[in-house]
């Protein structure tokens, strides 16, 4: 057997194991207007949402717009909520183009468990930034992700972004 060293890994493994046994919803403690933005890595925030990195990205740039309301499904969200979502998606994929330069990207809601929803109970947008020639050998025979980058450094260039809007 190969092995690929990446002590790195083990923040993702004890994060899993944490967050699956944090009380309470971490995007609704994410939302909150005081929070510590870098440390729960919101790099943008709306009247409504916010813009969270992913702490387990498919790629550098992985991003989520929540709304801040705890709400499992579209039809929970007012009109203005909504709107300010919706909004949010287009500003994002906006500041990932300009800070990344993807060749497109991939939007996507999973609503609800048999959806593959991690998160059943707040809504959640997913957009991932993608490459021509992306998908590599690693992910496929290894079933393992390689990123270029840390999320520390993703949070400094997105919300450095972000700030100038």
């Amino acid at each position: 057997m190969d092995l690929l060293w990446a002590p790195w890994r083990s923040k993702y493994v004890e994060g899993v194991e944490n967050m699956l046994k944090e009380d309470g919803c971490f995007l609704c403690s994410a939302g909150v207007a005081d929070a510590d933005a870098q440390a729960l890595l919101v790099v943008h925030s709306s009247q409504h949402g916010f813009v969270i990195l992913n702490r387990y990205p498919y790629a550098s740039g992985h991003i989520m717009i929540s709304p801040r309301k705890h709400a499992a499904h579209l039809s929970e969200l007012a009109d203005d909520e909504y709107i300010d979502i919706m909004s949010l998606l287009r500003v994002s994929v906006a500041a990932l183009q300009k800070v990344y330069s993807p060749h497109g990207c991939n939007v996507g809601i999973n609503l609800g468990d048999a959806a593959g929803a991690g998160i059943p109970g707040h809504l959640h947008i997913h957009v991932v930034p993608r490459w021509h020639g992306d998908t590599n050998f690693m992910p496929v025979l290894g079933g393992t992700r390689v990123l270029s980058e840390e999320l520390s450094t993703t949070w400094s260039k997105l919300s450095k972004h972000f700030s100038t809007l």
